[in-house]
């Protein structure tokens, strides 16, 4: 086991430490959902799986704790896999490889999941404890949540008897969140005829490393680059001058919640405006890096490689190059009520070329594209989320918008929030931050099922979520255990 075990609290780190050791990618939660069901069972607790898969569990209150309100503790127990180009790793079998990096513990070119393995230590912590006095507890381990919500979507009532719900998912210590961002997802297919690479031209790779990235809610207000955009912006301006080229492939961004940090395209051009082709790029690599000033380690490189077997045909193709330019990413609108915060955005996640096309698609290859719209209005959502459709229609695309799924309206008069707030008053001698947060949590969709909850959100400080940069701040942990079991402690009687 990691040497992260060994951290302080480590109750909390030895259980992060062994969910760093089991693969749990979006959609392949199979072994860590059989692990935390066995080790319940092996702690004589009350466990089932919902009829989604979701893990339930319950635990007695302790001597004297019995009369309190029954608490709900939230988590989901899927991460992001994300991994550097030239890092060995599968996320089905591999283990996360944690370290400490200082003040800080991170992972070894790849995303670390504390995203959100810390919240479900703690509650694992909690539930194994014998000495932490609480009261009554459900704890809810939902599945799925990177990739769609899938267990809180499919959450259904019956199976909780709370009032009170802490759900252990932000990323930033000695701040409550209240309220957060809906989302719908833009499902993109483009046909195109392949063609046949023309005689006498030369291939080229254009690739695109080195960004920031990070989590497409709470980073995508950072002004960061995005490199679907970069690479397409390339290679439009190079058709300015060069008609003749023709694009091979494609492979920019890897999730929909991720802000794309690299892009691999292979392009075709006459052998005769081969130097031409690279002097354009250079030109506009260098526009595009004083333009992205806080993108330090942005690396754009054009070299040759081998010539591909097609191309896009040329309708398609310019089509395609348009659409990408239309496409709105990043901010839409900033919050008027709330400072600082994002309303309305955009990420132009994936776009990648593939082989085949569905029956009727009007072709035999197709460019697959994601985006994911977020908002705090559910209605400006989905008009930006008709924007972004709209600007591949015109291209003679096939959109869905799918998977829609609602914000969380803030509660200020939440009595959980109050207790909440003198109990950190109390330990720090200050107030918290109470947040809403341009990001996708579970509790507006966990509201469907349990409309009566009263639910606060907080975690430890969590720095490039989505991104192989992903690491949580160490004394952060400490802090935010010992605020979970204060409040957890403090948890009012019965009414």
């Amino acid at each position: 086991m990691s040497t992260i075990a060994e951290l302080n609290p480590v109750p909390l780190w030895k259980h992060f430490a062994k969910l760093c050791e089991i693969p749990r990618p979006s959609k392949h939660e199979d072994k860590v959902v059989a692990y935390i069901v066995d080790f319940a069972k092996q702690r004589g607790l009350d466990v089932k799986l919902d009829q989604i898969g979701n893990i339930i569990i319950k635990k007695p209150a302790t001597p004297g704790m019995e009369n309190r309100k029954i608490l709900a503790m939230q988590s989901h127990v899927d991460m992001v896999p994300q991994k550097n180009a030239d890092t060995e790793h599968d996320f089905l079998t591999d283990a996360i490889k944690p370290y400490v990096d200082g003040e800080w513990v991170t992972a070894e070119g790849t995303t670390l999941g504390a995203d959100n393995g810390i919240g479900v230590a703690a509650i694992l912590a909690l539930l194994e404890s014998e000495d932490i006095p609480h009261p009554p507890l459900e704890a809810l381990l939902t599945i799925d949540e990177e990739a769609g919500m899938t267990g809180a979507k499919h959450l259904q009532p019956g199976h909780f008897e709370a009032e009170l719900l802490l759900n252990l998912d932000t990323e930033d210590e000695g701040e409550l969140y209240v309220g957060c961002a809906g989302g719908v997802d833009i499902n993109v297919t483009l046909p195109y005829r392949a063609q046949p690479v023309p005689v006498g031209h030369k291939a080229f790779k254009l690739n695109v490393r080195g960004l920031r990235g990070g989590h497409s809610g709470l980073d995508i207000d950072k002004g960061r680059g995005n490199a679907n955009k970069i690479a397409n912006r390339i290679i439009d301006t190079a058709l300015g001058e060069i008609t003749e080229l023709h694009i091979a492939e494609l492979d920019g961004g890897s999730l929909r919640n991720a802000i794309p940090r690299e892009s691999f395209s292979v392009v075709t051009v006459p052998a005769e405006k081969a130097a031409r082709l690279s002097e354009i790029a250079l030109q506009e690599i260098a526009l595009i890096k004083a333009e992205l000033d806080n993108e330090a380690k942005l690396d754009i490189t054009l070299e040759a490689t081998k010539a591909p077997e097609t191309v896009l045909d040329s309708d398609t193709q310019q089509k395609l190059v348009r659409a990408l330019r239309c496409c709105p990413n990043g901010v839409e609108r900033m919050s008027t009520s709330l400072e600082g915060i994002a309303e309305t955005s955009n990420n132009l996640a994936r776009v990648v070329t593939e082989e085949g096309a569905q029956e009727g698609d009007g072709g035999d290859h197709r460019v697959r594209i994601q985006c994911l719209v977020r908002s705090l209005s559910d209605s400006a959502r989905d008009q930006h989320g008709l924007n972004v459709a709209a600007a591949f229609q015109l291209a003679g695309a096939n959109v869905s918008l799918d998977n829609a799924y609602p914000g969380w309206t803030p509660n200020i008069q939440s009595p959980l929030l109050a207790l909440m707030k003198d109990v950190y008053k109390d330990m720090e001698g200050k107030e918290p931050e109470v947040k809403v947060i341009h990001a996708g949590l579970e509790c507006g969709l966990l509201a469907k099922p349990y409309p009566h909850w009263d639910m606060i959100s907080f975690g430890p400080t969590i720095r490039r979520a989505h991104s192989p940069e992903e690491r949580v701040h160490i004394e952060s942990v400490g802090n935010f255990w010992a605020y979970f079991l204060k409040v957890v402690a403090a948890i009012p009687q019965k009414s």
